[in-house]
């Protein structure tokens, strides 16, 4: 059975920002297979944009509810996207 491709964007809140989130979280995401976008917002979040198959979306997204050991995420907010057929993960 081939899964199906979703997308969601993630804003994380917490101490996220200057702990390597972006980094650790551009790692996984090519561990897993996933495609997106990760970036640093002005108001001290960290929004990624994760999309593939929905087992491997889903791994990414309980990874970004804990992060790196050096991160302390306190929320994250889950919003569905449609899929834009992007081929790689980038750190903007």
């Amino acid at each position: 059975m081939e899964s199906s491709i979703i997308r969601r964007t993630v804003r994380v809140s917490g101490q996220v920002q200057g702990v390597g989130f972006r980094w650790a979280a551009a790692d996984r995401a090519e561990q897993l297979g996933v495609s997106g976008t990760v970036r640093n917002l002005l108001d001290g979040t960290v929004e990624a944009d994760v999309e593939g198959p929905e087992e491997s979306v889903e791994q990414m997204l309980r990874w970004l509810g804990e992060g790196p050991s050096s991160a302390r995420v306190s929320d994250t907010e889950v919003q569905e996207d449609s899929p834009r057929g992007l081929s790689d993960f980038r750190i903007v």
